[in-house]
């Protein structure tokens, strides 16, 4: 099974104080330049719906400006993350009618939500509306796509779930029923095993395996979402440091990547996108800020060149 290609194209992301990497600043030409070295048919970027003057994400782009990197074959996978402390939903549907809209030709996707049953650092678990957020934009964008004809694919996504309730996804089968179900074009996960917790490297393949294997079979089959809706890896890493070497960050992308590829037709997983392109700062130890293929002054790393050997081997013909 052919697999689609993406990657976050720049450095900026969120430490576990939930503060944003500080670093050099991005460099839309390096950029650019990267991305055609490497060959992704998608882009990450994400824009932020927080309404509240008070919040820090309220015009915050990731990278900024992420549309100009939808050029040639490369379409923009778009997260719509909510971070509104309120109930009211009706800005925020129009905030995504508004995002197909004016960007509907450069998209890909769009997903619905950032990891919203995560309340940590980067996830949108912490709003109160989030779950309702979620169920009506994925049936309102979807409305939305279908009456202006967009090829765009509509879809929600979560950070692993270990528990046996599997209450998040069970919740928002029952909220969305049978009309979310319909709308979902996709399903994502953001996983990033032996960065946050170390897991022995002989345990990386089983861990990863059993990641994948339970989020279709566990998580999704909760809230009734069918093995015929596309399995995305939406954000996946590992961040080099101190004894965390670049040649070993290669080897486990290589491990993830060729595990996913794998398992791609019986777990139906359609894409698997890379966080990040650059490191955020390589001056700082934290593997957070060292999620890159490249440094922070673009120069690579050897998993630059193995991911770029990924996408021509595993990915769409060219």
């Amino acid at each position: 099974m052919t697999l689609s290609f993406g990657i976050y194209p720049g450095g900026l992301g969120v430490t576990d104080d939930d503060t944003v990497t500080q670093g050099p600043p991005e460099d839309s030409a390096k950029i650019a330049a990267a991305l055609d070295a490497l060959g992704p048919t998608l882009v990450r970027g994400y824009v932020h719906y927080a309404p509240s003057p008070a919040s820090a994400w309220a015009l915050l782009e990731a990278p900024p400006d992420p549309f100009q990197y939808a050029t040639g074959d490369r379409r923009l996978d778009l997260v719509a993350c909510f971070r509104d402390p309120g109930s009211d939903l009706t800005g925020w549907l129009e905030f995504l009618r508004e995002q197909l809209r004016t960007h509907g030709p450069k998209l890909a996707s769009l997903q619905v939500t950032e990891e919203a049953n995560h309340a940590g650092p980067g996830g949108d678990g912490r709003s109160p509306a989030v779950r309702e957020a979620l169920v009506t934009g994925v049936i309102e964008a979807k409305r939305e796509a279908r009456r202006l004809g967009l090829d765009v694919l509509i879809g929600c996504n979560s950070t692993l779930d270990f528990s046996p309730e599997q209450e998040f996804w069970t919740d928002l089968g029952k909220r969305g029923g049978d009309e979310f179900r319909e709308s979902l074009d996709y399903a994502g996960l953001d996983f990033f095993p032996d960065v946050f917790r170390p897991i022995p490297a002989d345990r990386l393949a089983a861990v990863v395996t059993g990641a994948l294997s339970g989020f279709r079979t566990q998580s999704l089959a909760a809230a009734g979402i069918p093995d015929s809706v596309p399995l995305h890896i939406t954000e996946h890493g590992w961040g080099t440091g101190p004894g965390r070497s670049g040649e070993r960050q290669a080897e486990v992308l290589d491990l993830v990547v060729g595990i996913v590829a794998e398992h791609s037709k019986i777990l139906n997983i359609s894409a698997y996108e890379h966080f990040a392109l650059r490191d955020a700062d390589s001056a700082n130890p934290d593997p957070v800020f060292q999620l890159g293929l490249l440094h922070s002054d673009y120069t690579p790393k050897p998993a630059f060149e193995v991911y770029r050997r990924l996408i021509a081997t595993l990915g769409p013909p060219r």
